[in-house]
């Protein structure tokens, strides 16, 4: 999305919502040191992940929501975000790749971040804000995903690239958008639902899906290429191809009623019951089954898929099995407990401008939400020998390195 800041007004308007966000490649941000002689299979082991704001770490700063003020849920400061070699600034201006994004799995394994919030299949360098996408661009210094990944695997011992994208291929900050519009713009009596607006029906057609698969396909071949010219067999490495998790309960589920704005300017989740039983019934299977016939239609065959369609249910947003920080009765995000009663979606915030929190941030994964799928890639990479799996939550409480317990089926 493209970005300004903001925090969810009380005042229900028309959203302005911002795109997923933005990225070049000045510095290199990393967990651990490459060797001297490091290369296309030789040295410390890397993961990379590209994309877009579901696997950057947008929202990655917050665990959980509340409406008591930042200090509750600022599990990482003001340099969240801060990707570059000195910490002290992003690498790219609203990419958001934050330090609690999933890629960073640990144990010996060194990683980088190469995903931006905002990013498509496809480079945009036409907005406010540089979002590249997975293809070669190369103008002004900036570059896209995969030529950044082509000159880093070419001396890092790259052994797994995870890839998000998609989402904004198909406009789903423009369908979120309207379907809260929607929301705060028709009384409970005669609701307007989005499911069946423009935005949703063109982007949803069978020509719009044909387009999206065949780009998606595209971005995947694009990763394979700048592998292969970084000196990569393609047995020599495994694409890891991540797809979407259900951001908030069927209707059913909501813990706000529908009716009066609580669901909103409360809970920060303004859908009608019916939209939301549409984006888990039709919506979002349409765009996962998707991405993972663009695998087949990519040719590549070495790849594995992580399902997450299911892992945040739950601990979805305004879900009734978890509340708020204050609703549960919680001091904080650090109290005893705070991962399993609060949400791991980040709440749905509306046009405005104060503080710290951004518009792109809504409805994204949230501190502890990226920490839940950091133990889904973990599981996935496999000790070097990556698999493919369906995340689901595991057992409450938090493993070892901090993070929810999930299991890769």
């Amino acid at each position: 999305m493209l970005s300004s800041r903001g925090v969810r007004r009380r005042s229900l308007t028309r959203l302005t919502f911002l795109t997923l966000v933005t990225l070049p490649l000045a510095f290199f941000s990393f967990t651990g040191t490459a060797a001297h002689a490091d290369g296309p299979g030789s040295g410390t082991p890397w993961v990379i992940s590209v994309g877009d704001s579901y696997i950057s770490g947008e929202a990655g700063r917050w665990a959980g929501n509340t409406n008591n003020g930042e200090s509750y849920h600022d599990a990482l400061g003001n340099t969240a975000y801060y990707d570059n070699a000195s910490n002290t600034a992003e690498q790219i201006t609203r990419c958001h790749r934050s330090k609690a994004a999933e890629i960073h799995i640990g144990g010996g394994v060194n990683s980088l971040n190469l995903a931006c919030s905002g990013a498509t299949t496809s480079t945009d360098a036409s907005g406010s804000y540089f979002k590249p996408g997975i293809d070669f661009y190369n103008s002004g210094g900036n570059q896209g995903q995969a030529l950044m990944l082509q000159s880093f695997a070419a001396t890092h011992n790259v052994k797994m690239v995870e890839v998000s994208i998609g989402g904004n291929n198909f406009h789903f900050a423009d369908i979120v958008t309207q379907c809260v519009a929607d929301w705060a713009g028709s009384p409970s009596w005669w609701p307007d639902y989005c499911k069946d607006d423009s935005v949703v029906t063109n982007n949803m057609s069978t020509s719009a899906v044909n387009s999206r698969r065949a780009e998606i396909a595209g971005a995947f071949q694009n990763i394979r290429t700048a592998m292969r010219n970084a000196g990569y067999a393609d047995n020599a490495w495994t694409l890891l191809v991540s797809n979407y998790m259900s951001p908030i309960p069927n209707g059913s589920g909501f813990r706000y009623s529908e009716s009066g704005y609580t669901r909103q300017s409360t809970g920060g989740c303004g859908f009608w019951n019916a939209d939301a039983d549409y984006a888990n019934g039709t919506l979002l299977p349409k765009i996962n089954q998707t991405i993972s016939e663009a695998i087949t239609n990519s040719g590549l065959t070495n790849v594995k898929s992580l399902n997450l369609s299911t892992a945040f249910n739950g601990r979805r947003l305004c879900e009734n099995t978890v509340g708020l920080i204050e609703e549960k009765g919680l001091a904080n995000w650090t109290s005893a407990g705070a991962v399993d009663k609060t949400e791991w979606i980040n709440t749905i915030r509306t046009v405005s401008a104060t503080g710290n929190y951004y518009i792109q941030e809504s409805l994204h994964p949230n501190y502890w939400g990226e920490k839940a799928l950091r133990n889904c890639v973990r599981q996935a990479w496999n000790g070097g020998t990556p698999k493919s799996g369906t995340c689901v939550r595991g057992a409450n409480g938090l493993n070892a390195n901090g993070e929810p317990n999930m299991v890769l089926q």
